[in-house]
């Protein structure tokens, strides 16, 4: 797992689409522009199998956390947040949220973020394919058991 590895836009579009995420063609490279760091892992034939990223300056967001599906549940995911947290600590972010689906809370538990109070504002209405009554929640990282204001 690599910090800021060299990715093709076209590469996370893909894994996007592989989750059953919308591919948000026009989202990508502005992403990478904004983000402040991001994360990829990389199979023995170099395809990118897992992505993250994050930016803010004192307070922090990670956006678009995936792994491929045939990946999933051997730890790599984890791993992922894990040096995405770390890079977050390097970078000063105080404070890390993340919004997600509803049925991977235990997941970011084990990640080290616990629930919070927090909303979530949508500018736009279109709802993203698959995710239309799906509850999200926002978790907050508590840097050293502390709210870093």
């Amino acid at each position: 797992m690599i910090i800021n590895i060299p990715i093709s836009n076209n590469e996370v579009l893909e894994l996007r689409e592989l989750v059953g995420w919308s591919r948000r063609e026009k989202v990508y490279p502005t992403l990478f522009e904004r983000c402040n760091f991001w994360a990829g892992v990389r199979d023995e034939n170099n395809k990118l199998i897992a992505f993250g990223c994050g930016m803010g300056l004192k307070h922090g967001y990670m956006e678009d956390i995936i792994v491929h599906p045939e990946y999933q549940g051997q730890g790599i995911g984890v791993e992922l947040i894990k040096e995405l947290l770390r890079e977050s600590e390097r970078f000063g972010l105080g404070i890390v949220t993340v919004t997600y689906e509803e049925n991977k809370t235990n997941f970011y538990k084990k990640c080290g973020f616990t629930i919070g109070s927090g909303g979530v504002w949508q500018s736009y209405k279109k709802k993203a394919k698959g995710r239309n009554s799906v509850a999200r929640i926002v978790l907050f990282l508590y840097v050293k058991d502390q709210i870093i204001e």
